[in-house]
């Protein structure tokens, strides 16, 4: 963490909000995450009976995007009189105990299955920033810097579940005066929703329905993505917006993954995969499970490296009995299944030279043990990273599919050996088309289409492509990180900077964290190479001139 995120403050000291006068009958929505980019959702509703959030997550991605996670937030928690969460990914849900612990008390909504995964996610996430801060303090010690606190700890976590409320599908719940709300499946992970919102001032509904994260039209465990029609505001997420996947089927998926894993082992060493402990996980054993019974795989030890996602592949077996077959054994339960809970088991999976499949989290290697089973694989020309979700910008994850020859892990310099590849089958997001596809089924559409959670490449991409199919002539909003915008009856609806947090409103992909980064390693490896002779040394010397270490 900068200096600069050290300083921010407490989180409970709001940053300034010049807000205009409210016309009743007017709400607003301002986008304080997931508005150009794809992490830290969160949506402020202010409207005549107070105001709620949609999602409240934490910003994952280059250093400069992740220090928004240790400033204060641009809004007074304590006066957010309720939640409605879409689904328990971190990026939408990971700065819930934050809330709690800056003075909110209201209620999360959220579905049954969305509070019981984060009994076990929120803690988790505790423990790793606790971890993270602890590694982070051992280094400023040894440089003469000041030690920084974790965003939120196990315990903070744990006491944030009591705001948790379970509701069902299709229910309508009151969310606070003037304000009701009902979930639809959005068919993502397990209890995902999207969020139909009606608010009621001065005699005027306005409808909105968000998004969520919208899943394919065809999953393992899931039907394709539900909603409601005739919206005034329709708020949609465009992971892929520029983007077109095959159409695959639960067999033409397993046969890919089959050919990855059959390439992985044929040369011998281990096959690595960074696997979301939610859902991709479920889906690979699931999977797994039924190329080894079919004989399409011959069955090959496979390491469940994640204490999280052990426990909340209980969560699925609870909520997807289904998955079980007459006759068979589990697929979670396997016998060439190695659950690793403790950190010495974890640890022993370093002797493992080749011939294993290690799954572990977290998805974008930006934490957890997939970052010591990289250290221990990526080096090795036999060895094989399998990536099976979306990697954003700045992460590890992103870095290793764009062809990284060396990375730094924990500190240390990492030579990239190994295999990359990329499944894109399992990925949890819709694509452009089914993006499209699921915005005509909610027309009409009266107001405006706001386009949200996307890389901007993105969301330009879906914005063109909805303008060209000639959505109903509805207006297509692009708001930046900490926009407003007023959902007026009529007319061209207000946008204002409330708030900034970055210059501009935009989340840079890349940051000069990664640029330093890979100085540091093109550096590194030039002055492994050069002679040992008055070259190497000159070029020391100018290196520690600019660095302003010596004199030129």
């Amino acid at each position: 963490m900068s200096e600069r995120a050290k300083k921010a403050g407490p989180a409970s000291a709001p940053a300034p909000s010049a807000k205009p006068r409210r016309v009743p009958g007017e709400p607003s929505i301002t986008f304080h995450g997931a508005a150009g980019g794809v992490t830290g959702s969160c949506f402020l509703v202010e409207h005549g009976g107070g105001s709620f959030l949609v999602d409240c997550g934490m910003f994952q991605g280059s250093k400069t995007v992740r220090e928004l996670n240790w400033r204060p937030f641009p809004f007074d928690p304590s006066s957010i009189g309720t939640m409605l969460l879409t689904h328990a990914h971190i990026d939408h849900s990971g700065l819930i105990p934050k809330l709690v612990k800056a003075g909110f008390t209201g209620r999360v909504h959220c579905t049954r299955a969305t509070a019981d995964l984060l009994a076990y996610m929120l803690p988790d996430s505790g423990f790793i920033q606790e971890q993270d801060v602890r590694r982070l303090n051992f280094r400023n010690r040894l440089r003469g810097r000041g030690e920084v606190e974790p965003i939120y700890t196990r315990e903070d976590a744990e006491a944030s579940l009591d705001r948790l409320h379970g509701v069902d599908y299709g229910k309508w719940i009151e969310v606070q005066p003037g304000a009701r709300a009902r979930f639809w499946d959005a068919g993502h992970l397990l209890g995902s929703a999207s969020i139909e919102v009606e608010l009621t001032e001065a005699g005027r509904t306005t409808r909105i329905l968000f998004s969520g994260d919208l899943g394919p039209e065809k999953k393992p465990f899931h039907d394709g993505p539900d909603g409601p029609e005739k919206m005034d505001w329709v708020v949609v997420e465009s992971t892929y917006g520029g983007r077109q996947r095959p159409d695959v089927d639960d067999a033409t998926r397993q046969a890919m993954l089959a050919e990855e894993v059959r390439k992985a082992l044929a040369l011998g060493g281990n096959l690595v995969i960074p696997a979301f402990a939610v859902e991709r996980t479920q889906e690979l054993l699931y999977d797994l499970d039924r190329l080894f019974d079919s004989g399409a795989l011959p069955v090959t030890e496979v390491y469940l490296d994640s204490p999280l996602a052990v426990r909340i592949t209980g969560v699925f077996e609870k909520y997807l009995p289904h998955v079980n077959q007459p006759g068979t054994p589990p697929p979670f339960r396997r016998g060439n299944l190695h659950l690793v809970e403790s950190t010495e088991g974890s640890k022993r999976l370093n002797r493992l030279a080749g011939g294993a499949i290690i799954m572990a989290a977290s998805g974008m290697c930006d934490a957890g043990r997939i970052r010591h089973h990289l250290k221990q694989n990526l080096w090795r020309r036999n060895a094989t990273v399998l990536f099976v979700g979306y990697q954003a910008p700045g992460t590890l994850g992103r870095i290793l599919q764009e062809g990284a020859k060396t990375v730094r892990i924990h500190g240390e310099e990492v030579q990239v050996h190994a295999r990359i590849r990329t499944l894109d089958a399992y990925s949890g997001h819709a694509d452009q088309t089914a993006l499209l596809n699921w915005t005509r089924e909610r027309m009409p559409v009266s107001r405006g289409i706001i386009l949200t959670h996307g890389e901007e490449s993105q969301r330009i991409a879906l914005r063109d492509r909805l303008a060209e199919a000639g959505i109903d002539g509805t207006r297509i909003l692009t708001p930046a990180l900490d926009e407003r915008i007023v959902l007026t009856g009529s007319g061209e609806p207000p946008v204002e900077m409330v708030a900034e947090r970055l210059p501009g409103g935009h989340l840079p992909e890349r940051d000069w964290h990664n640029s330093y980064a890979e100085t540091v390693l093109a550096l590194s490896q030039r002055l492994q190479t050069a002679p040992d002779d008055p070259t190497r040394a000159d070029l020391l010397r100018r290196v520690r001139a600019a660095l302003g270490l010596e004199t030129a």
